[in-house]
């Protein structure tokens, strides 16, 4: 069995699972005096997919992190796998003042901050510096931190 396959098949069984779950969530009246079982199994049964897929996510993030430490020959790349610990190893990535983290909690120079690290990250691995203004687009930062981990 080749691997697309082997992708399509997972992906044709995970659409039922969530399309009935939905179905369950959504198919007891709205204005029922007490929810019954199969809206809390469907609540379950979502919130058990999401908390995957933010996994997943997780998972990747914290790898191409310690990749890209790796490869810029930053000291404890292991911290890629600490939530706030993660974001000082940034910082180091790109050789900026760890006080900007502090700059992280205000509201929108945490979006300008973050831009401006990612930018230096991709200068630190021999990549053009505006492929940190593509980690603002949803899908897009996803590849550039793979690009970036384990591209050439």
């Amino acid at each position: 069995m080749n691997t697309l396959t082997l992708r399509r098949s997972s992906r044709t069984r995970l659409a039922p699972a969530v399309l009935t779950g939905l179905t369950l969530l959504f198919a007891t009246p709205v204005l029922a005096d007490e929810p019954g079982a199969a809206q809390f199994a469907a609540l379950g049964l979502v919130m058990m997919i999401s908390f995957a897929v933010f996994a997943a996510f997780y998972v990747y993030a914290a790898l191409t992190l310690q990749a890209i430490a790796k490869r810029t020959n930053t000291e404890n790349g292991w911290l890629a796998w600490i939530p706030i610990a993660n974001v000082i190893l940034m910082l180091n990535i790109a050789k900026k003042p760890l006080w900007w983290i502090i700059l992280l909690f205000v509201p929108v120079a945490n979006i300008v901050v973050l831009i401006i690290v990612w930018m230096e990250i991709a200068v630190a691995c021999k990549k053009p510096n505006w492929w940190g203004i593509l980690t603002i687009v949803p899908v897009a930062n996803l590849v550039i931190m793979g690009l970036l981990a384990w591209g050439d």
